[in-house]
């Protein structure tokens, strides 16, 4: 069976090559695009891909009239939300790239998607590496209570903390909370510089040039500490292979569902 896929955000950054991934799967048809600034253009057009006619569309409801079976919503976090609901209530299901929302934008997003009977597999990067970060952060979380997370990201990206280190920290606060010796009320100084307490788990979040997506998480014992880290180069094609698992996947799932791990096997 053929998987019909809408690809909100085909012709950014990591869209175009995602694009060009789902063009060559040989279960999957690349029924429409979603670009406000190139529809009514076609796909393969604007991303020099011969052969492939999918037409671009502005936005998810016009999109719904070609029947997507997964919606993959690769845009940014002022627009994301609202596409994933539309595509929810027009009867496909999602794929969620894009970071930058919160805990109570899930929270929300469930409610529709178990409602139309639909599934959402939100992953906050889907490269390999990334996901063994998180595998192994549990891990070691289980065993070593003190821990800091640091997210980079290029100076440009607006949503801070990534969507890798959020659900990161969401992850980790299902182990435990991560202990802090001096409690935050009882530090001298600008409570800032300890960064913010999302989930349990201290997060600084570095917007520098140079950065694509990097995360460490950092465990401390005394006279010891690990150190996981993924780090992005400037290719997407790292993230190709786990949205294409992401698809196929999606279709067998009901409400929100978080990381690519939760529907792999380790």
């Amino acid at each position: 069976m053929t998987i019909r896929v809408c690809l909100a955000g085909a012709t950014g950054w990591a869209g175009s090559a995602l694009s060009q991934g789902i063009f060559e799967a040989p279960d999957m048809e690349l029924v429409a695009g979603i670009s406000r600034s190139q529809a009514g253009q076609v796909l393969g057009d604007v991303l020099g891909i011969e052969r492939l006619a999918t037409p671009i569309f502005a936005t998810i409801a016009e999109s719904l009239e070609t029947k997507p079976d997964v919606v993959v919503e690769y845009t940014k976090p002022d627009v994301a939300k609202t596409n994933i609901v539309s595509a929810l209530r027009g009867g496909a299901h999602v794929v969620v790239g894009t970071s930058g929302l919160s805990e109570d934008d899930y929270r929300e997003i469930d409610e529709v998607a178990r409602k139309a009977k639909r599934g959402v597999l939100a992953v906050g990067n889907f490269a390999l590496t990334a996901v063994l970060l998180q595998k192994f952060a549990e891990i070691a979380a289980r065993y070593i209570p003190h821990w800091e997370i640091i997210d980079y990201a290029h100076a440009g990206k607006v949503d801070a903390p990534s969507g890798t280190a959020r659900e990161l920290a969401e992850r980790l606060s299902r182990v435990r909370d991560s202990q802090l010796d001096v409690p935050l009320e009882s530090m001298q100084g600008p409570k800032e510089s300890r960064g913010v307490r999302l989930n349990g788990s201290q997060v600084h979040s570095v917007r520098l040039p140079g950065y694509v997506i990097s995360v460490d998480v950092i465990f401390g014992m005394p006279d010891q500490k690990l150190i996981i880290r993924h780090e992005s180069g400037t290719s997407a094609e790292p993230y190709v292979g786990g949205a294409l698992l992401a698809i196929r996947k999606v279709s067998g799932l009901v409400g929100v569902h978080r990381g690519l791990d939760s529907v792999m096997e380790f």
